[in-house]
């Protein structure tokens, strides 16, 4: 089966691309701490995906891309409330979030 055919996957790699634009465009005091930190955890979020398509037992797995997700949503209302978000894509990128928590969340009910 192809990574494809996961809703999940799918979702985070959209996600991940606006992710990566918008730390880019961070301000260049908080690149190399707050903008590294987002982006490390959004690729693992990626990676723990990936392994949880391939693994039997997930769920310890879904339980630690739903922590960094939970990490994510935090570091954002950081930026957010530091003023290098503006609303619209603070608005944006807690939809996704909260989407790819929902979509994690069921499968773990899954087994």
């Amino acid at each position: 089966m192809a990574t494809e055919d996961y809703p999940l996957y799918v979702h985070w790699y959209k996600s991940l691309g606006w992710i990566m634009d918008c730390v880019e465009r961070l301000p260049k005091k908080v690149r190399f701490s707050l903008a590294t930190r987002i982006t490390d955890l959004s690729l693992e979020v990626l990676e723990l995906i990936i392994e949880a398509i391939y693994q039997k037992e997930r769920v310890m797995t879904l339980k630690k891309i739903n922590l960094n997700i939970e990490k994510l949503r935090v570091l954002f209302r950081f930026c957010f409330e530091r003023q290098y978000l503006s609303i619209k894509q603070y608005e944006y990128i807690s939809r996704e979030l909260n989407e790819a928590g929902k979509m994690t969340g069921g499968w773990i009910k899954q087994g």
